[in-house]
């Protein structure tokens, strides 16, 4: 099933505007900070919040076009997985993704051969009588999703489902998680915190910032040209916005650099931290942008240091641990930034 939408929500001050599409067998990604109307989103195609504007269909089927369509969660075929999972504790694990089945209809035995077959299909099927406080966590998540999927549904709904698993747990049942959404014949939407998992479970990203779309695309195009800091921040670059006049860019945050693209006009330029260097002495040699900073910051970023820098521009700087020792950073110390130009990326603001 492919899905159509334009979600328009209105809650007191927060309004939701989202224009989204889903294509069968598609996989797509909602992010944004916290408030961005991510979860909002996900309750709206729930049929938990209706809309108060817009229009949502599946395979051009209404599902909600205010004022005079509006069909209930029970009467839509989706199915949904949340963050915490909310398994029934009192039912066992079988039960649990019988239940779907059974409250469409299905008669008891042919609802638990469904679930069966469907905790056979997640590895669990030796777990079909473990009360879900005997289940791990990614167990639990992998029951979650079976229940969801039990009622062939046309739209898969996650909301963070790995929010809840230690990191160790989390790498194995993402993989897992990934197999299983390559072979789902309907459409995703995942809304996510986590950039790995976007990127890795994602066909498509959808940026959301303040209830609006500040960015989409595939995950590599997103990783590549970030349009906001908060997307800069979420793939891991600097990200300036400037005007270029050839080779020539002035920052709006102050300063200026030098790229190895030319262009004109308004434009971004991104760069990774790895890519910048620091010296306690202005650098020479090979062409380069170098200027004065001020360490704002230093702390531990995955397997190096990430240091904050004001200066003009504000920049981030990850560099291994000789580098902090050699230069003995400190808050207050101040130093020489440089970055190549050939670093640099840039294109079209």
């Amino acid at each position: 099933m492919t899905l159509d939408a334009h979600l328009r929500l209105t809650r007191g001050m927060f309004e939701l505007d989202l224009p989204l599409t889903v294509g069968r067998g598609e996989v797509v990604a909602l992010l944004g900070p916290n408030g961005a109307g991510k979860t909002t989103a996900l309750r709206a195609l729930a049929g938990l919040l209706p809309l108060t504007g817009g229009h949502l269909r599946l395979d051009g089927r209404p599902w909600d076009e205010p004022p005079g369509v509006f069909v209930p969660p029970e009467r839509r075929p989706i199915g949904v997985v949340f963050q915490d999972y909310l398994l029934f504790a009192h039912l066992s694990a079988l039960e649990n993704v019988a239940f779907g089945p059974r409250a469409r209809g299905a008669r008891k035995a042919d609802a638990r051969a469904t679930a069966l077959g469907w905790l056979d299909r997640v590895g669990l099927a030796e777990h079909a009588a473990a009360k879900p406080r005997a289940l791990s966590g990614g167990q639990a998540q992998r029951v979650a999703l079976a229940r969801a999927l039990a009622t062939d549904p046309g739209l898969l709904l996650l909301d963070e489902p790995l929010a809840a698993l230690d990191a160790a747990t989390r790498l194995h049942v993402r993989a897992e998680l990934g197999r299983h959404l390559d072979r789902f014949p309907g459409g995703t939407v995942l809304v996510t915190h986590d950039p790995l998992d976007a990127m890795v479970l994602a066909d498509r990203l959808v940026i959301l910032e303040r209830g609006r779309v500040v960015q989409e695309g595939t995950p590599t195009d997103v990783a590549r040209h970030p349009r906001t800091p908060y997307v800069a921040d979420l793939v891991g670059l600097n990200l300036y916005r400037g005007t270029a006049d050839g080779t020539v860019v002035d920052l709006a945050a102050g300063g200026r650099l030098t790229t190895a693209e030319p262009a004109s006009g308004p434009v971004l330029v991104a760069f990774a931290p790895t890519a910048v260097s620091l010296h306690p002495e202005r650098p020479t040699g090979s062409p380069r942008n170098t200027w004065r900073v001020t360490v704002a910051g230093v702390e531990q970023h995955a397997h190096t240091t990430r240091v904050r820098l004001d200066g003009a521009p504000p920049v981030l700087a990850d560099v291994t641990t000789a580098t902090v020792a050699e230069l003995r950073l400190r808050p207050g110390d101040h130093l020489w930034a440089a970055v190549k130009a050939t670093e640099t990326r840039t294109y079209s603001a």
